[in-house]
């Protein structure tokens, strides 16, 4: 690992732990997008771009592996991405929408992230369930750790929208698309469920970006919040591709500039959600 990368985990790792507020306009986020979201006629094949980045839909920080993407299909089955591309900034793939229906395309991943002291020193660690005991040292003391679930989707439709692929799993933070996904259009407000491993979540706050923010001055970015019953209405101001993200338990706000506290308590677990959905001309 260089020491720029090194550095953007130790610094990622720094904020989770910290237990900070939602992201602010200038941070990375993740997004899976398509070349679009609906195919028809004989070839019915789209690109995914599958990055990490600080301009939003930009290319200009890391690109998502491909080990825990899934693409499920209209009936259930799992399609194989295709001419998968390796890239500094991205990976792309290609998707061969050979049935009609609407596909999700999922990046279903779990961490543990964590500290201990060590001979009178502060350490920082990422782990998965398999390799936990070999990141804590013998010795080591004021262990504490934070197992996460995160979810990154889309979704794409060939031919006919079907709403199989939108059923809840019941697994994580998960955003359930009420109105379907690839018939969304400006003007007209979508609806969406917030679950948390298959029930309802109230209260939970949601950050809408659209995108194109390097071509304005102002982002446009807003929040939603989910109702006692989990939903949450949107009002898409424009036609665009948009980024919605959330997590959960809410991250303790502090004031701007404040450094993370890297004694802060650690949730037990948290989750998070992003989804990217395009809307069209209405």
């Amino acid at each position: 690992m260089t020491f720029k990368s090194s550095l953007l985990a130790a610094s990622a790792l720094a904020l989770a732990i910290g237990g900070l507020m939602a992201l602010p306009a200038s941070a990375h986020r993740q997004w899976l997008l398509t070349s679009t979201n609906y195919v028809d006629g004989k070839d019915r094949y789209v690109t995914v771009d599958a990055a990490v980045s600080e301009g939003l839909f930009d290319f200009d920080h890391l690109p998502i592996k491909l080990d825990n993407v899934v693409v499920t299909g209209p009936d259930g089955g799992t399609v194989t991405p295709e001419n998968v591309g390796n890239g500094k900034f991205r990976t792309t793939f290609d998707l061969n929408l050979a049935k009609d229906g609407t596909y999700r395309i999922a990046n279903v991943s779990t961490a543990i992230m964590g500290r201990y002291t060590l001979n009178g020193e502060q350490k920082r660690f990422r782990a998965t369930e398999a390799d936990l005991a070999s990141q804590i040292p013998a010795g080591a003391t004021d262990v504490a750790m934070t197992r996460t679930y995160g979810r990154v989707e889309t979704f794409v439709t060939s031919g006919h929208a079907s709403d199989g692929v939108l059923e809840p799993t019941g697994q994580g933070l998960e955003l359930v698309p009420l109105s379907h996904p690839s018939e969304l259009v400006a003007d007209e407000p979508a609806k969406f469920r917030v679950l948390l491993d298959g029930q309802p979540l109230a209260g939970l706050n949601l950050t809408v970006v659209p995108g194109g923010g390097k071509y304005r001055s102002n982002l446009k970015d807003f929040s939603v919040t989910s109702d006692a019953n989990g939903d949450v209405t949107i009002a898409w101001p424009m036609a665009q591709t948009y980024w919605i993200g959330a997590s959960y338990p809410a991250r303790v706000q502090q004031p701007e500039g404040t450094p993370p506290d890297p004694n802060a308590p650690m949730p037990e677990k948290r989750w998070s959600y992003t989804g990217v959905f395009q809307v069209m001309p209405f």
